[in-house]
C-alpha cells in the first residue's frame, strides 16, 4: 500500500468524526436559539403590550388636560404613564363621589335621561348590566371551567359557566339549566352561548385563567391535574399490596 492509499484511508476515517462534531454543534446552537426565544418572547411581548396600553391611554387622556395643569408643559421631557395615572385617579374619585347622596342623585338622573333616549337606552342598559354582572363582587360569572359535548356527542369543548338562566328559558328547558360560554380559539372574546342541563356538565379543577390560557394556546398550554385521588381506590391498591392489612 502506497502513501496515497494511506492518506485516503485516514481521511475516510476522520470525515465521519468531523461530520458528527459539526452536526452536534448545529443541534446545540439550534437548542440555544429556541431557548432564547422561549425566554425573551414572553417578556418582550408583555413589555410591548404594556407600553402600547400606556401609550394609548396617554394619547387619549393627556389632550383632555388643560395646558396649565399638564405636567409635561413644565418638564423638558415627556413622562409615560401620566395619562394612565390620571385615569385611575379620576375613576377612583368618580366611584367615591357616587357613594354619597349627591352622587347617587346624579347617577339616578343620568339613568333616567338615558333610559328616555330611544336608541341609546338599549345599548346603555345592556352595557350597564354586563359591567354590573362582571365587576360585581358577588357575581359567580366565569368562576368555573367545564367540559361540554359540543358540537356533537363524543366531541368535547371547553366552556365557562356564566350563570343560571331565569324565566322562560329555565322553565321550558326541562330541568336545571346552566348558562355556558364556549369560546373560540385563539380568540376567547368570541364564542357561543349554550344553555345546558347541569347534569351534563363535567366540572374541571383548573382555574378560569388556566382555561383561558388553554383556549388561547390552542391546547398547547395544559394546566396541572388538581383532582383529589379516590381514597377507595388508593386503599384498595394499598390493601392488595399488603400495606393496609395486618
Amino acid at each position: 500500500m502506497n502513501v496515497a492509499d494511506l492518506n485516503n484511508s485516514e481521511q475516510s476515517r476522520t470525515r465521519p468524526a468531523r461530520v458528527s462534531i459539526v452536526g452536534g454543534l448545529i443541534l446545540r446552537l439550534r437548542a440555544y436559539f429556541f431557548a432564547g426565544i422561549l425566554i425573551t418572547a414572553p417578556i418582550s411581548i408583555t413589555v410591548y403590550l404594556a407600553w402600547a396600553l400606556i401609550h394609548w391611554v396617554d394619547g387619549a387622556v393627556i389632550p383632555l388636560i388643560p395646558a396649565t395643569y399638564n405636567p409635561e408643559n413644565y418638564l423638558p421631557f415627556s413622562v409615560p404613564g401620566i395619562g394612565l395615572l390620571i385615569l385611575l385617579v379620576g375613576l377612583t374619585l368618580i366611584g367615591a363621589l357616587t357613594a354619597n347622596l349627591v352622587g347617587r342623585m346624579l347617577v339616578r338622573g343620568s339613568d333616567r335621561l338615558l333610559n328616555r333616549t330611544p336608541v341609546v337606552r338599549g345599548v346603555y342598559n345592556a352595557l350597564k348590566q354586563i359591567f354590573e354582572t362582571v365587576l360585581s363582587q358577588k357575581s359567580q360569572a366565569f368562576r368555573e371551567v367545564v367540559l361540554v359535548e359540543y358540537p356533537r356527542k363524543g366531541v368535547w369543548a371547553l366552556g365557562f359557566i356564566t350563570g343560571t338562566p331565569e324565566g322562560e328559558i329555565q322553565d321550558l328547558g326541562g330541568g336545571a339549566l346552566a348558562s355556558v360560554f364556549v369560546p373560540t380559539t385563539p380568540n376567547p372574546t368570541s364564542g357561543f352561548l349554550l344553555f345546558l342541563p347541569d347534569r351534563e356538565l363535567v366540572r374541571l379543577g383548573m382555574t378560569v385563567e388556566e382555561g383561558i390560557k388553554m383556549v388561547v394556546s390552542g391546547g398547547i398550554v395544559s394546566p396541572p391535574d388538581r383532582r383529589v385521588p379516590d381514597l377507595t381506590k388508593v386503599q384498595a391498591v394499598a390493601g392488595s399490596r399488603g400495606f393496609g392489612g395486618r
